[in-house]
């Protein structure tokens, strides 16, 4: 199975540690439910945007986490 993961970055791009260390997930959703339940101590830790990968493969970022706090 490929695991999925998160890429935490700044907002120029700078690789960034997470307040909120995930684990490696199984599907794009278990990763997606992670993200929506974290977003706001990742954003308070640092982390401004995100990119999802599967194994190596980028499948979509980067997004930022500032523009889900104003939504």
């Amino acid at each position: 199975m490929v695991p999925w993961t998160w890429r935490f970055e700044k907002a120029d791009g700078t690789e960034v540690s997470p307040s909120v260390e995930p684990d490696e997930f199984s599907t794009q959703g278990d990763a997606e439910s992670w993200l929506g339940e974290y977003w706001k101590e990742l954003l308070e830790g640092g982390v401004e945007q995100v990119r999802l990968f599967e194994d190596t493969t980028e499948i979509y970022g980067p997004m930022s986490l500032s523009e889900a706090h104003t939504a």
